[in-house]
């Protein structure tokens, strides 16, 4: 690595926080900064709210959690370092809650900024706590590194998105005199965000002269996945630096800030199936180790959904974590069965067999006279009984099943794992308090044609069959019926619903891209009518620009057509 005679040598920490393990969190940012030293790095930069965790939603509104947030930062600053650094924290002033970044350097606060731009769309929700830094405040921070001084442009994460906004922060930072511009960031992943982050980072550098170094959070937290790929340009827009996708790593970078200049590096490859895979490996990993468990149980019907949810449960907790369980009725088939033994055996897990049919057969007796006093009571003929009664019983047995091992095995640390699709959840085609149940949905934000390409991902990177050919081509069955298949072409509703659900398609754009009018209104209604299933499906992993949850608030009654 080139070493500039008039320049700085930076460290981007690219940290997995916990939100609430302030302790913890303080920890990783004290084991970062003496890695720094140990490299000669003369700043370190953190990402924003490192010492909370992000996001931290309600915690903030606790006075005593915002006290020791910064409590503990202040013990940070006072260890005498050699390099210096910048943390994001939570800083409270005059009764007003502020997302903030501290600059610190030889064991002295040398100064804090206040985040400007407050996103209020999907996921974030940050103007009910924040106030936002005014336009007159924002200026650079001078540090000495030796006896030169730097003018250090910081900047808090949407104050660099800020198309949509009044004030441009950037481009006020650089006129006020900062010789780099400094971004710390909590920016979750979505398909596509690595490339829209490196696009904007190079056109703003080049716009205003000046170099830009983003630092971003990695790791998973409740539906979200952070993946971390900070990245710096040099003055010119060049890429002269970025961190591991979904991994933790300090990115130590030397640039001339006179001449605003570094080593060019070239932007890494990417692809869509393994950025994904690995996203979704990430939260499932974080969602158990940061909430406590430390198996996940699996209903695997020999489907592709179970069979990837077991593959994705396998490589993020291990193979002697992961205990995959069928429990077919007489609706079952035999190539069902022999699918999931298969991907058990092929996988390493432990696999467990039983039947649920005695247990389908006892519901149907315990409610036969309850049933028939209702009827009579409301003079309701059993002929206008609904049939699909009987097959929600069969999920319903299942997913009581799973819960009961993961409460009587409490010792084990073992949580369902739920294997939904996205695809599947916005049509309604699932089963309230049956293959619903779970305490975190991996595939929840995965369109059903993407789980067939992320299936052929798991072999391809194995070298090996590890999910049976058959569960690629046999045709998708509940198998809840004699003969029963998925009522749905997944090669049209899959893409429709993903352009209902990201794109915001209206009825009339759909049919003018070559819809059939009919199945449009099907899927409409069925996504509206939907929606109090959602409400009560456990929380997703979010890998698209619009996830089921925190990111998408639609009223359940709702009368609205489209």
């Amino acid at each position: 690595m080139e070493v500039f005679q008039s320049g700085m040598r930076i460290a981007m920490a690219q940290i997995n926080p916990t939100v609430g393990d302030l302790e913890g969190n303080i920890g990783i940012i004290g084991r970062h900064m003496e890695m720094a030293d140990q490299g000669n790095v003369d700043l370190v930069l953190f990402p924003e709210l490192a010492t909370t965790g992000y996001p931290p939603q309600d915690l903030i509104l606790e006075r005593s959690f915002i006290q020791e947030n910064k409590k503990l930062l202040n013990r940070l600053i006072r260890k005498r370092r050699k390099a210096s650094g910048v943390v994001g924290f939570v800083d409270s002033r005059e009764r007003h809650l502020y997302n903030a970044a501290a600059v610190f350097s030889k064991s002295l606060l040398v100064g804090i900024t206040y985040k400007t731009l407050l996103p209020t769309y999907d996921v974030f929700d940050e103007d009910r706590y924040f106030t936002p830094q005014k336009k007159q405040e924002i200026r650079p921070i001078p540090i000495f590194v030796g006896k030169k001084k730097f003018n250090l442009g910081i900047e808090i994460c949407e104050d660099l998105w800020d198309e949509e906004y009044d004030i441009d922060v950037t481009r006020i930072l650089a006129k006020r005199g900062a010789d780099i511009i400094i971004n710390i960031s909590c920016s979750p992943f979505y398909i596509g965000k690595r490339s829209e982050r490196e696009r904007l980072l190079r056109r703003k550098s080049r716009e205003n002269g000046l170099p830009i170094f983003y630092v971003n959070i990695v790791g998973g937290q409740d539906e979200l996945v952070f993946d971390g790929q900070s990245m710096a340009m040099d003055a010119s827009g060049h890429l002269i630096a970025i961190g591991k996708q979904f991994e933790e790593d300090l990115i130590i970078t030397d640039i001339d800030l006179v001449t605003g200049k570094a080593e060019k590096i070239d932007s890494p490859p990417s692809r869509t199936e393994v950025e994904v895979f690995n996203a979704l490996v990430l939260g499932i990993r974080d969602y158990f180790h940061k909430t406590g468990f430390r198996k996940a149980v699996i209903g695997m019907s020999g489907g592709i959904d179970s069979s990837l949810t077991a593959c994705l449960a396998t490589e993020a907790l291990g193979k002697e974590n992961v205990i995959g369980v069928t429990m077919p009725s007489k609706y079952s088939t035999n190539h069902g069965k022999h699918d999931a033994e298969e991907l058990a055996k092929n996988l390493g897990i432990l696999f467990v067999r039983f039947s649920i049919q005695d247990i389908v057969d006892a519901y149907h007796g315990t409610l036969e006279k309850p049933l028939g006093e209702i009827r009579e009571h409301f003079n309701v003929a059993e002929e206008k009984d609904d049939v699909v009664a009987d097959e929600n019983i069969q999920p319903r047995a299942r997913g009581n099943c799973l819960m009961d091992i993961s409460n009587r095995l409490s010792g084990l640390g073992i949580l369902v794992l739920n294997t939904g699709n996205k695809s599947e959840l916005a049509l309604g085609y699932c089963t309230l308090y049956g293959d619903m149940a779970g305490g975190i949905g991996a595939l929840g934000d995965v369109s059903k044609l993407e789980v067939y390409k992320l299936a052929r991902h798991v072999n391809e990177k194995a070298g090996k069959q590890i999910i049976p050919e058959n569960v690629f081509t046999k045709t998708p069955s509940p198998e809840l019926m004699e003969g029963q298949f998925d009522p749905f072409n997944f090669d049209i509703v899959s893409p429709l619903v993903d352009e209902i659900i990201e794109n915001r398609r209206s009825k009339k754009e759909l049919v003018e891209m070559g819809y059939e009018v009919h199945v449009v209104e099907d899927v409409y209604e069925r996504i509206r009518r939907a929606e109090y299933k959602r409400r009560q499906a456990p929380p997703c992993i979010k890998v698209t620009r619009k996830a089921f949850g925190i990111g998408r608030k639609m009223p359940i009654i709702n009368k609205f057509r489209g």
